[in-house]
């Protein structure tokens, strides 16, 4: 989590003086620099991940027919807790869900920013445990659930807990540190800053993101993230679609993952209304989904190892931005009205939708008011992520140069020793 009180936002340049040829400026005003595509969509990943999560996260683990008796109706905004006594309500206690807070989705998301911001180059499980893993227990930061300062560990779940007991009490390799932990969508919630560093690159985010999950998911988990990554990178080319988004994800995807996406997709093709497709998409990931029907009291095969099965949110989400046809609000609105693990689902598409159509499709109405609630800047971190992307950029370009030089001299060489005959 980027807080606003810890976290400056960078200067913007200086716009360039105005053409003496040109129309003259209004008077008393100023023209605002423009904001490129990268940027622009940047932040409508990371404003649209944080947003979704927060719109989800009261409606966790419920069923669409508990949304709407609790609510009289569809979710269709911010909403309060599911229960009014959040602090002693089970199973949520003690988190305030609801009222604007982000929950550990944008946490950890934010965290990963920062890992960014200090290392200023590609990541690794290494990175994990060299930078995330001090940031969650060594930064005191604002925590909207808790409605305290308190360290990003007591507010994440068991299965990114393990990451900190993995790597920094147990000294497990950063690489294998995921083996064991429970399979869920726990490293796929986060890595929307891996598909905006690798902006136009799918395949270079998925091997990225499935070499930082290494450090805390194996399994389908671990492959979720991979392809979430590129489903974001994906969302940042030029001509980019839902459908050539999902394309992207599923000539990536592995197994079960790449069988649950297909399957939700189809079935999402006809639907044009997320109240229509609610059911028949649970229907179509059930197969694949280890959890079962009830999301509060999982399986006996749950979360374990698989090559067969695949996390539930990853495919619900791709299957609400073709729902919607890449709209934010509609698609955002479907993850949330979904139920059981929505908080995840509504950041998946939000990052998405966020990254398909920029900045301005985040209702601004809602990113105001969870920035407000939440004491967050959330265009922060997308500037800064979005000037650590052209960093990068930039040393790949200057590594491929390399490579294509020491390449080419080796050819040349083979060549040169054919023609002598030698």
């Amino acid at each position: 989590m980027t807080d606003a009180a810890t976290t400056a936002t960078p200067a913007r340049p200086a716009p360039e003086p105005p053409d003496p040829e040109g129309p003259p400026a209004p008077c008393g005003s100023a023209p605002e620099p423009e904001v490129s595509p990268l940027e622009d969509r940047a932040a409508g990943a990371l404003v649209g991940a944080a947003v979704g999560d927060a719109l989800g996260g009261p409606a966790e683990g419920l069923t669409p027919e508990q949304i709407v008796a609790r609510h009289g109706g569809r979710i269709e905004g911010i909403v309060g807790p599911f229960h009014p006594d959040w602090r002693t309500a089970r199973p949520l206690a003690p988190y305030h869900k609801g009222d604007g807070h982000i929950t550990d989705d944008t946490l950890m998301t934010h965290a990963l920013v920062r890992v960014y911001e200090t290392v200023r180059d590609h990541l690794d499980a290494y990175a994990v445990a060299d930078h995330l893993v001090p940031d969650l227990i060594g930064t005191p930061r604002w925590i909207p659930e808790l409605e305290a300062e308190a360290l990003p560990l007591q507010r994440i779940f068991l299965a990114e807990k393990w990451i900190v007991a993995r790597l920094h009490y147990g000294h497990a390799d950063p690489r294998e540190a995921g083996v064991g932990n429970i399979v869920n969508s726990g490293a796929a919630m986060y890595m929307t800053p891996v598909g905006i560093v690798n902006a136009g690159n799918p395949d270079r985010a998925y091997t990225e993101a499935l070499d930082i999950s290494a450090a805390h998911q194996s399994s389908y988990g671990r492959e979720a993230a991979g392809v979430f990554a590129a489903a974001v990178a994906a969302a940042f080319l030029p001509d980019a679609t839902p459908a050539t988004v999902i394309g992207h994800a599923l000539r990536l995807a592995k197994d079960g993952t790449r069988a649950a996406i297909e399957a939700v997709c189809d079935v999402a093709a006809p639907h044009t209304d997320y109240e229509s497709a609610l059911v028949p998409l649970r229907a179509a990931v059930a197969p694949y989904d280890t959890v079962g029907p009830d999301h509060r009291e999982p399986s006996l095969g749950a979360r374990r190892p698989s090559r067969v099965h695949a996390v539930e949110e990853l495919p619900i989400a791709l299957g609400m931005l073709l729902v919607a046809d890449g709209d934010y609000r509609a698609g955002v609105l479907g993850a949330v009205n979904y139920g059981r693990d929505c908080a995840a689902i509504a950041t998946m598409t939000g990052a998405l939708a966020g990254a398909l159509n920029g900045a301005a499709a985040v209702p601004a109405e809602w990113s105001a008011e969870v920035a407000r609630a939440s004491r967050l800047d959330l265009h922060a971190p997308a500037v800064a992520l979005a000037g650590v992307a052209r960093e990068v950029f930039a040393r790949d370009r200057a590594r491929r140069l390399r490579h294509e030089q020491s390449f080419g001299a080796l050819v040349a060489g083979t060549v040169m020793t054919e023609a002598s005959g030698r």
